[in-house]
Protein backbone atom coordinates (compact mmCIF):
# COMPACT_ATOMS: atom_id res chain seq x y z
CA UNK A 1 0.00 0.00 0.00
CA UNK A 2 1.14 3.45 -0.76
CA UNK A 3 2.63 5.71 2.03
CA UNK A 4 1.73 9.20 2.55
CA UNK A 5 4.55 11.00 2.36
CA UNK A 6 3.34 14.49 1.45
CA UNK A 7 0.82 15.77 3.59
CA UNK A 8 -0.14 19.33 3.17
CA UNK A 9 0.85 22.22 5.23
CA UNK A 10 -2.62 22.88 6.49
CA UNK A 11 -3.21 19.08 7.58
CA UNK A 12 -0.33 19.01 9.33
CA UNK A 13 -1.04 22.35 10.87
CA UNK A 14 -4.57 20.93 12.31
CA UNK A 15 -2.56 18.16 14.28
CA UNK A 16 -3.71 21.06 16.71
CA UNK A 17 -7.69 20.36 16.62
CA UNK A 18 -7.70 16.87 18.11
CA UNK A 19 -8.43 15.05 15.68
CA UNK A 20 -4.82 13.28 15.44
CA UNK A 21 -4.79 12.10 18.83
CA UNK A 22 -8.44 10.41 18.18
CA UNK A 23 -7.53 8.43 15.41
CA UNK A 24 -4.09 7.45 16.67
CA UNK A 25 -6.26 6.25 19.57
CA UNK A 26 -9.20 5.00 17.61
CA UNK A 27 -6.58 3.06 14.94
CA UNK A 28 -4.49 2.05 17.30
CA UNK A 29 -4.84 -1.80 16.45
CA UNK A 30 -3.96 -1.55 12.96
CA UNK A 31 -0.84 -3.07 12.30
CA UNK A 32 0.42 -0.78 9.84
CA UNK A 33 1.56 2.86 10.14
CA UNK A 34 0.13 3.29 6.44
CA UNK A 35 -3.30 1.98 7.81
CA UNK A 36 -3.70 4.22 10.91
CA UNK A 37 -2.19 6.98 8.09
CA UNK A 38 -5.00 6.65 5.62
CA UNK A 39 -7.56 6.08 7.91
CA UNK A 40 -6.87 9.52 9.65
CA UNK A 41 -6.99 11.09 5.78
CA UNK A 42 -10.07 9.26 5.28
CA UNK A 43 -11.58 10.62 8.65
CA UNK A 44 -10.32 13.91 8.00
CA UNK A 45 -11.97 13.69 4.49
CA UNK A 46 -15.27 12.15 5.56
CA UNK A 47 -15.42 15.64 8.18
CA UNK A 48 -14.43 18.47 5.54
CA UNK A 49 -14.54 17.51 1.95
CA UNK A 50 -16.64 19.47 -0.73
CA UNK A 51 -19.62 17.77 -2.15
CA UNK A 52 -19.62 13.99 -2.50
CA UNK A 53 -17.10 12.17 -0.11
CA UNK A 54 -15.31 9.99 -3.26
CA UNK A 55 -11.88 9.04 -2.50
CA UNK A 56 -10.84 12.11 -5.38
CA UNK A 57 -12.27 14.80 -3.07
CA UNK A 58 -11.33 13.10 -0.31
CA UNK A 59 -7.93 13.03 -0.84
CA UNK A 60 -7.80 16.38 -2.58
CA UNK A 61 -9.11 18.07 0.18
CA UNK A 62 -6.93 16.67 2.83
CA UNK A 63 -3.61 16.08 0.97
CA UNK A 64 -4.20 18.80 -1.63
CA UNK A 65 -3.56 16.53 -4.62
CA UNK A 66 -5.65 13.24 -5.89
CA UNK A 67 -4.44 10.31 -4.59
CA UNK A 68 -7.32 7.50 -5.34
CA UNK A 69 -5.84 4.15 -5.79
CA UNK A 70 -3.91 4.11 -2.69
CA UNK A 71 -7.21 5.37 -0.34
CA UNK A 72 -9.60 2.72 -2.13
CA UNK A 73 -7.20 0.15 -0.90
CA UNK A 74 -7.24 1.07 1.94
CA UNK A 75 -11.17 1.21 2.38
CA UNK A 76 -11.69 -1.98 0.05
CA UNK A 77 -8.93 -4.19 0.29
CA UNK A 78 -6.91 -3.52 3.44
CA UNK A 79 -7.50 -6.22 5.98
CA UNK A 80 -8.00 -3.80 9.05
CA UNK A 81 -10.96 -4.91 11.49
CA UNK A 82 -14.00 -2.82 11.44
CA UNK A 83 -15.03 -4.10 14.53
CA UNK A 84 -12.43 -3.29 16.78
CA UNK A 85 -12.52 0.09 15.71
CA UNK A 86 -16.25 -0.07 16.67
CA UNK A 87 -15.61 -1.36 19.68
CA UNK A 88 -13.45 1.31 20.35
CA UNK A 89 -15.67 4.13 19.41
CA UNK A 90 -18.45 2.43 21.57
CA UNK A 91 -16.18 1.91 24.76
CA UNK A 92 -14.87 5.58 24.72
CA UNK A 93 -18.90 7.29 23.81
CA UNK A 94 -19.79 5.27 26.88
CA UNK A 95 -16.87 5.60 28.96
CA UNK A 96 -17.87 9.23 28.66
CA UNK A 97 -21.62 9.40 28.94
CA UNK A 98 -23.77 6.31 29.97
CA UNK A 99 -26.47 5.62 27.12
CA UNK A 100 -30.09 6.00 28.52
CA UNK A 101 -31.26 3.42 25.65
CA UNK A 102 -29.65 1.78 22.66
CA UNK A 103 -31.55 1.87 19.44
CA UNK A 104 -32.04 -0.60 16.01
CA UNK A 105 -32.69 1.18 12.72
CA UNK A 106 -33.03 0.16 9.16
CA UNK A 107 -30.83 2.10 7.05
CA UNK A 108 -31.40 2.52 3.38
CA UNK A 109 -28.26 3.02 0.82
CA UNK A 110 -30.64 3.39 -2.60
CA UNK A 111 -28.15 2.28 -5.67
CA UNK A 112 -28.67 1.76 -9.64
CA UNK A 113 -26.58 -1.14 -10.51
CA UNK A 114 -27.16 -4.75 -9.43
CA UNK A 115 -23.27 -5.59 -8.28
CA UNK A 116 -22.50 -3.95 -5.05
CA UNK A 117 -22.83 -6.40 -2.04
CA UNK A 118 -26.09 -6.99 -0.63
CA UNK A 119 -28.17 -4.63 -3.32
CA UNK A 120 -31.34 -6.11 -4.25
CA UNK A 121 -35.03 -5.24 -5.35
CA UNK A 122 -35.98 -5.10 -1.46
CA UNK A 123 -39.02 -3.37 0.54
CA UNK A 124 -38.20 -0.49 2.41
CA UNK A 125 -40.70 -0.29 5.25
CA UNK A 126 -39.59 3.34 6.00
CA UNK A 127 -40.38 4.10 2.70
CA UNK A 128 -42.94 2.03 2.03
CA UNK A 129 -42.14 1.11 -1.42
CA UNK A 130 -39.52 -1.44 -3.08
CA UNK A 131 -36.44 0.17 -3.39
CA UNK A 132 -33.14 -1.20 -5.54
CA UNK A 133 -30.41 -0.66 -2.52
CA UNK A 134 -28.79 -2.09 0.08
CA UNK A 135 -30.31 -2.75 3.42
CA UNK A 136 -28.72 -2.27 7.17
CA UNK A 137 -29.38 -2.70 10.38
CA UNK A 138 -27.53 0.02 12.78
CA UNK A 139 -27.40 -0.31 16.19
CA UNK A 140 -26.87 3.00 18.08
CA UNK A 141 -25.90 4.24 21.82
CA UNK A 142 -28.87 7.30 22.60
CA UNK A 143 -28.79 10.00 24.87
CA UNK A 144 -30.37 12.72 25.75
CA UNK A 145 -29.11 15.33 22.92
CA UNK A 146 -27.02 12.78 20.77
CA UNK A 147 -27.01 9.24 19.31
CA UNK A 148 -24.18 7.27 17.36
CA UNK A 149 -24.34 4.35 15.62
CA UNK A 150 -21.49 1.55 17.03
CA UNK A 151 -22.49 -1.44 15.03
CA UNK A 152 -23.53 -2.06 11.21
CA UNK A 153 -24.86 -5.14 9.12
CA UNK A 154 -25.43 -5.31 5.67
CA UNK A 155 -28.25 -7.63 5.31
CA UNK A 156 -28.32 -9.86 2.02
CA UNK A 157 -31.11 -10.25 0.02
CA UNK A 158 -32.45 -14.08 -0.22
CA UNK A 159 -31.16 -14.08 -4.20
CA UNK A 160 -27.41 -13.41 -2.74
CA UNK A 161 -27.36 -16.55 -1.07
CA UNK A 162 -27.25 -18.82 -4.38
CA UNK A 163 -25.87 -16.26 -6.77
CA UNK A 164 -21.92 -17.34 -6.53
CA UNK A 165 -20.83 -15.23 -9.35
CA UNK A 166 -22.30 -11.78 -7.27
CA UNK A 167 -20.50 -13.09 -4.44
CA UNK A 168 -17.28 -13.39 -5.50
CA UNK A 169 -17.54 -9.83 -7.23
CA UNK A 170 -18.37 -8.49 -4.22
CA UNK A 171 -16.35 -10.26 -1.82
CA UNK A 172 -18.74 -11.79 0.39
CA UNK A 173 -17.65 -13.97 3.01
CA UNK A 174 -19.00 -17.57 2.98
CA UNK A 175 -20.49 -17.73 6.16
CA UNK A 176 -22.34 -14.80 5.13
CA UNK A 177 -26.08 -15.52 4.34
CA UNK A 178 -29.74 -14.17 4.10
CA UNK A 179 -31.28 -14.66 7.43
CA UNK A 180 -34.55 -13.10 9.22
CA UNK A 181 -34.20 -9.41 10.44
CA UNK A 182 -34.71 -10.37 14.29
CA UNK A 183 -31.51 -12.91 13.54
CA UNK A 184 -29.01 -9.63 12.22
CA UNK A 185 -30.50 -8.12 15.59
CA UNK A 186 -29.41 -9.97 17.74
CA UNK A 187 -26.26 -11.11 16.37
CA UNK A 188 -25.40 -7.49 16.73
CA UNK A 189 -26.57 -7.06 20.35
CA UNK A 190 -24.59 -10.07 21.11
CA UNK A 191 -21.38 -8.75 19.90
CA UNK A 192 -22.07 -5.36 21.78
CA UNK A 193 -22.42 -7.43 24.93
CA UNK A 194 -19.27 -8.49 24.59
CA UNK A 195 -17.73 -4.88 24.92
CA UNK A 196 -17.48 -2.83 27.72
CA UNK A 197 -21.12 -0.18 27.54
CA UNK A 198 -23.20 -0.59 29.81
CA UNK A 199 -26.31 -2.31 28.82
CA UNK A 200 -30.05 -0.18 28.57
CA UNK A 201 -33.34 -0.56 27.15
CA UNK A 202 -33.67 -1.56 23.51
CA UNK A 203 -35.84 0.42 21.28
CA UNK A 204 -36.60 -0.69 17.65
CA UNK A 205 -39.11 -0.41 15.20
CA UNK A 206 -40.16 -3.32 14.05
CA UNK A 207 -43.51 -1.88 12.53
CA UNK A 208 -43.31 -3.57 9.08
CA UNK A 209 -41.87 -7.16 10.27
CA UNK A 210 -44.70 -9.66 9.91
CA UNK A 211 -42.77 -11.98 13.25
CA UNK A 212 -42.11 -9.96 16.43
CA UNK A 213 -41.96 -13.11 18.55
CA UNK A 214 -38.91 -14.30 17.86
CA UNK A 215 -37.00 -11.12 18.85
CA UNK A 216 -38.93 -10.75 22.27
CA UNK A 217 -37.87 -14.29 22.74
CA UNK A 218 -34.52 -13.26 22.05
CA UNK A 219 -34.31 -9.93 23.95
CA UNK A 220 -35.94 -11.69 27.21
CA UNK A 221 -33.21 -14.52 27.06
CA UNK A 222 -30.64 -11.64 26.90
CA UNK A 223 -32.27 -9.92 29.92
CA UNK A 224 -32.90 -6.19 28.13
CA UNK A 225 -35.75 -4.30 28.69
CA UNK A 226 -37.38 -3.06 25.56
CA UNK A 227 -39.41 -0.37 23.48
CA UNK A 228 -40.33 -1.99 20.44
CA UNK A 229 -43.14 -0.33 18.14
CA UNK A 230 -44.63 -2.71 16.35
CA UNK A 231 -47.71 -2.23 13.47
CA UNK A 232 -51.59 -2.79 13.85
CA UNK A 233 -51.40 -5.84 12.14
CA UNK A 234 -48.75 -7.21 14.34
CA UNK A 235 -49.83 -10.34 15.55
CA UNK A 236 -49.20 -9.95 19.18
CA UNK A 237 -49.38 -13.60 21.44
CA UNK A 238 -52.42 -12.70 24.03
CA UNK A 239 -53.22 -15.37 26.89
CA UNK A 240 -56.70 -14.23 26.97
CA UNK A 241 -58.74 -11.64 25.23
CA UNK A 242 -62.76 -11.46 24.84
CA UNK A 243 -64.55 -13.85 22.78
CA UNK A 244 -61.23 -15.58 21.92
CA UNK A 245 -59.63 -18.77 22.56
CA UNK A 246 -56.70 -18.24 25.12
CA UNK A 247 -53.29 -18.42 22.71
CA UNK A 248 -55.08 -16.90 20.25
CA UNK A 249 -52.44 -14.04 18.06
CA UNK A 250 -53.98 -11.55 17.65
CA UNK A 251 -53.30 -8.34 15.77
CA UNK A 252 -52.27 -5.34 17.58
CA UNK A 253 -55.48 -2.98 16.41
CA UNK A 254 -58.08 -5.85 17.62
CA UNK A 255 -55.70 -6.10 21.20
CA UNK A 256 -55.95 -2.49 21.20
CA UNK A 257 -59.60 -1.99 20.68
CA UNK A 258 -60.73 -5.05 22.78
CA UNK A 259 -58.91 -3.86 25.73
CA UNK A 260 -58.95 -0.64 25.43
CA UNK A 261 -63.03 -0.14 26.27
CA UNK A 262 -61.83 -1.81 29.60
CA UNK A 263 -58.51 0.05 30.24
CA UNK A 264 -58.37 3.24 31.83
CA UNK A 265 -56.85 5.95 29.37
CA UNK A 266 -54.05 8.24 30.93
CA UNK A 267 -53.45 11.83 29.57
CA UNK A 268 -49.86 12.69 29.03
CA UNK A 269 -47.67 15.57 27.47
CA UNK A 270 -44.25 16.32 26.58
CA UNK A 271 -41.78 17.90 24.42
CA UNK A 272 -41.33 16.04 20.92
CA UNK A 273 -39.11 16.15 18.32
CA UNK A 274 -35.91 18.22 17.70
CA UNK A 275 -38.20 21.60 18.16
CA UNK A 276 -39.16 20.32 21.43
CA UNK A 277 -42.68 21.06 20.68
CA UNK A 278 -44.85 20.16 23.49
CA UNK A 279 -47.41 17.85 22.56
CA UNK A 280 -50.55 15.92 24.14
CA UNK A 281 -52.15 12.75 24.10
CA UNK A 282 -53.05 9.74 25.84
CA UNK A 283 -51.80 6.57 26.52
CA UNK A 284 -53.61 2.96 27.10
CA UNK A 285 -51.62 0.55 28.47
CA UNK A 286 -52.72 -3.24 28.37
CA UNK A 287 -51.32 -6.54 29.84
CA UNK A 288 -50.31 -9.10 27.62
CA UNK A 289 -48.79 -11.68 30.40
CA UNK A 290 -45.53 -13.14 29.64
CA UNK A 291 -44.74 -15.13 26.29
CA UNK A 292 -43.99 -17.30 24.50
CA UNK A 293 -47.56 -18.22 23.69
CA UNK A 294 -48.62 -21.35 21.49
CA UNK A 295 -46.21 -22.11 18.30
CA UNK A 296 -44.01 -19.20 17.34
CA UNK A 297 -42.00 -21.13 14.64
CA UNK A 298 -39.15 -23.24 14.29
CA UNK A 299 -36.85 -20.25 14.03
CA UNK A 300 -37.53 -18.72 17.46
CA UNK A 301 -34.25 -18.91 19.23
CA UNK A 302 -33.60 -20.77 22.20
CA UNK A 303 -33.19 -19.80 25.10
CA UNK A 304 -29.29 -18.42 26.25
CA UNK A 305 -30.18 -19.28 29.71
CA UNK A 306 -33.30 -19.72 32.01
CA UNK A 307 -34.59 -16.42 33.02
CA UNK A 308 -37.23 -14.51 34.44
CA UNK A 309 -39.32 -13.10 32.10
CA UNK A 310 -41.34 -9.64 32.97
CA UNK A 311 -44.85 -9.28 32.15
CA UNK A 312 -45.44 -7.85 28.57
CA UNK A 313 -47.29 -4.54 27.85
CA UNK A 314 -48.60 -3.49 24.81
CA UNK A 315 -48.61 0.41 25.18
CA UNK A 316 -50.76 2.47 22.62
CA UNK A 317 -51.04 6.33 22.11
CA UNK A 318 -54.74 7.29 21.10
CA UNK A 319 -55.22 10.78 20.22
CA UNK A 320 -58.06 12.40 21.33
CA UNK A 321 -60.78 12.23 19.51
CA UNK A 322 -60.19 9.13 17.37
CA UNK A 323 -61.38 6.18 17.03
CA UNK A 324 -58.40 4.01 16.72
CA UNK A 325 -54.89 4.26 18.42
CA UNK A 326 -51.57 5.73 16.36
CA UNK A 327 -48.80 4.17 17.52
CA UNK A 328 -48.36 0.85 19.37
CA UNK A 329 -45.16 -0.29 20.97
CA UNK A 330 -44.28 -3.75 22.80
CA UNK A 331 -42.65 -3.60 26.33
CA UNK A 332 -41.53 -5.21 29.37
CA UNK A 333 -40.64 -1.75 30.95
CA UNK A 334 -42.21 -0.78 34.47
CA UNK A 335 -46.09 -0.51 33.81
CA UNK A 336 -46.14 2.06 36.38
CA UNK A 337 -43.79 4.35 34.79
CA UNK A 338 -45.67 5.33 32.31
CA UNK A 339 -44.62 8.79 31.80
CA UNK A 340 -40.99 7.10 31.26
CA UNK A 341 -41.96 4.98 28.36
CA UNK A 342 -43.05 7.67 26.56
CA UNK A 343 -40.07 10.10 27.14
CA UNK A 344 -37.83 7.06 26.13
CA UNK A 345 -39.76 6.45 23.27
CA UNK A 346 -39.32 10.14 21.94
CA UNK A 347 -35.27 9.25 21.73
CA UNK A 348 -35.81 7.48 18.69
CA UNK A 349 -35.80 10.65 16.79
CA UNK A 350 -32.31 11.48 17.99
CA UNK A 351 -31.48 7.87 15.88
CA UNK A 352 -33.68 9.43 12.98
CA UNK A 353 -31.10 12.70 12.76
CA UNK A 354 -27.60 10.79 13.94
CA UNK A 355 -28.36 9.01 10.50
CA UNK A 356 -29.70 12.13 8.38
CA UNK A 357 -26.42 13.65 10.11
CA UNK A 358 -24.24 10.75 8.85
CA UNK A 359 -26.00 11.35 4.85
CA UNK A 360 -25.68 15.01 4.97
CA UNK A 361 -22.86 15.68 6.21
CA UNK A 362 -20.43 12.47 6.76
CA UNK A 363 -20.66 10.90 3.27
CA UNK A 364 -22.52 7.65 4.82
CA UNK A 365 -24.12 7.18 1.16
CA UNK A 366 -21.22 7.95 -1.10
CA UNK A 367 -19.57 4.73 -0.73
CA UNK A 368 -18.77 4.13 -4.26
CA UNK A 369 -16.91 0.22 -4.39
CA UNK A 370 -18.80 -2.57 -4.71
CA UNK A 371 -17.19 -5.06 -1.71
CA UNK A 372 -18.53 -6.23 1.17
CA UNK A 373 -15.16 -5.30 3.23
CA UNK A 374 -15.43 -1.88 1.92
CA UNK A 375 -19.04 -1.20 3.04
CA UNK A 376 -18.15 -1.96 5.92
CA UNK A 377 -15.15 -0.10 6.56
CA UNK A 378 -16.83 3.09 4.76
CA UNK A 379 -19.57 2.54 7.29
CA UNK A 380 -17.49 2.35 10.26
CA UNK A 381 -15.25 5.46 9.29
CA UNK A 382 -18.11 7.44 8.87
CA UNK A 383 -19.73 6.71 12.30
CA UNK A 384 -15.91 7.11 13.77
CA UNK A 385 -16.12 10.87 11.78
CA UNK A 386 -19.65 11.97 13.39
CA UNK A 387 -18.38 10.03 16.98
CA UNK A 388 -15.34 12.59 17.28
CA UNK A 389 -18.31 15.27 17.07
CA UNK A 390 -20.52 13.48 19.21
CA UNK A 391 -17.91 12.90 21.84
CA UNK A 392 -17.49 16.53 22.21
CA UNK A 393 -20.95 17.37 22.36
CA UNK A 394 -20.88 15.22 25.51
CA UNK A 395 -18.42 16.91 26.35
CA UNK A 396 -19.79 20.26 26.47
CA UNK A 397 -23.16 18.79 27.83
CA UNK A 398 -21.45 17.01 31.07
CA UNK A 399 -19.42 20.54 31.14
CA UNK A 400 -22.60 22.65 31.33
CA UNK A 401 -23.98 19.73 33.89
CA UNK A 402 -21.34 20.15 35.55
CA UNK A 403 -21.16 24.01 36.18
CA UNK A 404 -25.28 23.88 36.98
CA UNK A 405 -24.49 21.35 39.42
CA UNK A 406 -21.81 23.45 40.90
CA UNK A 407 -23.96 26.95 40.88
CA UNK A 408 -26.86 24.43 42.40
CA UNK A 409 -24.38 23.31 45.12
CA UNK A 410 -23.05 27.00 45.88
CA UNK A 411 -26.34 28.63 45.83
CA UNK A 412 -27.13 25.69 48.26
CA UNK A 413 -24.21 26.42 50.00
CA UNK A 414 -24.86 30.40 50.39
CA UNK A 415 -28.30 29.51 51.26
CA UNK A 416 -27.21 27.33 54.13
CA UNK A 417 -24.50 30.06 55.61
CA UNK A 418 -27.20 32.95 55.16
CA UNK A 419 -29.93 30.84 57.33
CA UNK A 420 -26.96 30.16 60.04
CA UNK A 421 -26.07 33.71 60.11
CA UNK A 422 -29.76 34.90 60.22
CA UNK A 423 -29.93 32.19 63.36
CA UNK A 424 -27.13 33.61 64.99
CA UNK A 425 -28.68 36.73 64.58
CA UNK A 426 -31.75 35.90 66.16
CA UNK A 427 -29.80 34.25 69.13
CA UNK A 428 -28.16 37.10 69.58
CA UNK A 429 -31.14 39.12 69.44
CA UNK A 430 -33.16 36.64 71.98
CA UNK A 431 -30.09 36.97 74.43
CA UNK A 432 -29.92 40.67 74.45
CA UNK A 433 -33.54 40.48 75.01
CA UNK A 434 -33.50 38.15 77.23
CA UNK A 435 -30.64 39.66 79.56
CA UNK A 436 -32.44 42.60 79.29
CA UNK A 437 -36.05 40.96 81.11
CA UNK A 438 -33.86 39.72 83.55
CA UNK A 439 -32.07 42.65 84.45
CA UNK A 440 -36.08 44.49 84.93
CA UNK A 441 -36.92 41.31 86.77
CA UNK A 442 -34.24 41.86 89.29
CA UNK A 443 -34.71 45.42 89.30
CA UNK A 444 -38.48 45.05 90.74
Amino acid sequence: MAKVSHLRDSYTGDRQDGISDYCRDLFSSFARSDQRRWGEVYLRGLMHADGRRTPANITEKVLGRKAVQPIQQFVNQSTWAAHTVRRSLAERVADLAVPQAWAMDEVVFPKNGTRSAGVGRQFVGSAGRVVNCQLALATSLVHQDACLPVNWHLMLPRHWDGDEELRSQAHVPEEERHRPRWRYALESLDEILEWDVPPAPLLADWTYEPEIEALLLGLEDRGFGYLVEVGPSTLLPVRQLPGRAPGHRNPAVEVALALGNRGERVRLSWQDGPEARTRQSQFLVAQLGVGPVGAVGQHTPRPLRPTHRPPRQLVVEWPFGRSRPRTYWLTNLPPDRLADTVALAELRHQATLSHERLRQSYGLGDFEGRSFRGWHHHVTLASAALGFHTLQELQLAQALEDDDQLEAELEAELEAELEAELEEEFEEDFQEEFEVELGRAAEG
